[in-house]
């Protein structure tokens, strides 16, 4: 597996930490990006939000568009030891629904 934590990256990341507003943030990521990596991308947000509320993955697929394989890695990812999507989606107060609701099924 390739490193991914270089002194590029490192300054990749202290760069997006000093994005102090939304449209900032915006053209930043739109010089970065191309249209469709972002919009990948909150492809992926998306998914990670709706696996945390337990959508099954073929919702999750018809909805965001995403391959049944990405929907999986986000999945991973989710649960993974870096915790990145977990940490966010707790910043953000979106809690994993408790399993004593019978109307969501996990896929």
């Amino acid at each position: 597996m390739t490193n991914w934590k270089t002194p590029k990256t490192r300054d990749l990341f202290a760069t997006i930490l000093r994005l102090r507003t939304m449209c900032e943030t915006q053209n930043f990521f739109r010089d970065l990006l191309t249209e469709e990596e972002l919009l990948e991308f909150s492809r992926r947000w998306q998914a990670a939000k709706m696996l945390n509320q337990k959508v099954p993955y073929t919702k999750i697929v018809e909805v965001t568009g995403l391959s049944s394989t990405t929907v999986a890695r986000v999945q991973r990812w989710l649960t993974g030891k870096l915790g990145g999507y977990r940490l966010m989606l707790n910043r953000l107060g979106h809690h994993a629904p408790t399993s004593s609701n019978p109307r969501l099924k996990v896929a």
